[in-house]
């Protein structure tokens, strides 16, 4: 097995003691789901991803991964399920 050569970390150890590795990475085409959009924001809060290289990877918006972001220091995971956005919206 052959490793591909990385400038950052190949894990971090997450807040609650879980350990996440590039491999723990949801594909570049996934179908995004609450959990998954989660693990890309701790891949950047915790230094495996950067915000750029997150958002290069995976096609996203600076505006759509901010909102990840602020949803989850709201409301928590949670709030990124699609159909719960109309609760956690500020009026």
């Amino acid at each position: 097995m052959y490793l591909r050569k990385s400038n950052g970390p190949r894990a971090v150890t997450l807040a609650n003691g879980d350990v996440l590795s590039l491999a723990d990475l949801p594909p570049p085409d996934t179908r995004w789901v609450a959990s998954r959009k989660a693990v890309v924001v701790n891949a950047v809060m915790h230094g495996l991803l950067t915000r750029d290289e997150a958002l290069l990877r995976y096609g996203l918006s600076g505006e759509e991964f901010d909102a990840w972001c602020k949803a989850i220091d709201s409301h928590g995971v949670r709030a990124l399920r699609v159909t719960a956005l109309q609760q956690y919206r500020q009026p």
